[in-house]
């Protein structure tokens, strides 16, 4: 298995959030876990990044169990997540709040930032053209050196996307990449998503559009009150009872 989880549970006080999930996410496909509000997705998305510990079960990537390490420790393993509000530094250009998506690739220490060593120059470099990089890959170049104030939501978006492959990674979580945007822009968000996994990065994401969904995921979940109640493909989560009866009669899954 690429990335699974085994079991896993998180309680808050007397709720439980995510109750014994198991999922297996497919190695380079689009992967899509949907639920109405409040069904634990975005705790999910916490468990495997690392920013929340599980109250039980596992999580496995490629073999190793990462349930108890910290958030760094995973995204350096190739893990990467986006979240539903982009909060990026405002007052800054595009290009550098992308550069800081590499800093985890990178050795330089304070040591070097204070004597200005080779090593920092040299890695500084590597951050400014792996953001360069990536930016193009986004369809962002345009807006490089523009404040990120000035940027429209959509492509803060793809800001968020680029600063998640700034970290050189293997699989991406994407939390509702497409909320708050329009039809047009979500289509270009699609497609950005179907070229990461064309470039052989896994995605999974959680998303409420359903139409976007259903066209481009290999693989759904859907979770509903922290519990799995269905997952395969397309096709068959429009027509599974369960799901549509969560859905209040299946209008936001048509």
């Amino acid at each position: 298995m690429y990335l699974e989880t085994k079991n896993l549970t998180k309680q808050f006080g007397g709720n439980r959030a995510v109750n014994s999930v198991d999922f297996s996410i497919e190695k380079g496909k689009i992967n899509a876990i949907i639920g109405p509000n409040g069904a634990g997705k975005s705790t999910f998305f916490n468990l495997i990044s690392g920013f929340h510990r599980p109250t039980s079960g596992q999580v496995i990537f490629k073999g190793k169990d990462i349930t108890t390490l910290p958030s760094n420790k995973i995204a350096e393993l190739g893990v990467a997540r986006t979240f539903q509000t982009t909060n990026l530094f405002e007052q800054s250009s595009v290009l550098d709040n992308v550069i800081v998506g590499h800093r985890l690739r990178t050795k330089s220490n304070l040591l070097d930032a204070v004597l200005r060593t080779k090593r920092l120059k040299t890695e500084e470099q590597q951050c400014r053209d792996k953001a360069m990089e990536v930016l193009d890959f986004v369809g962002l170049t345009h807006a490089a050196h523009r404040q990120a104030a000035d940027i429209s939501q959509e492509e803060k978006k793809r800001v968020a996307f680029a600063l998640a492959l700034a970290t050189d990674p293997e699989i991406v979580f994407l939390d509702e990449p497409a909320a708050g945007v329009n039809p047009d822009e979500t289509e270009g968000l699609a497609l950005l998503m179907e070229k990461m996994v064309a470039k052989g990065i896994t995605v999974c994401l959680i998303e409420h559009k359903m139409s976007m969904i259903m066209r481009i995921a290999h693989k759904i979940m859907v979770l509903n009150y922290g519990e799995k109640i269905a997952e395969g493909t397309p096709s068959e989560i429009q027509s599974n009872e369960a799901v549509i009866k969560a859905y209040l009669g299946g209008s936001a899954i048509a």
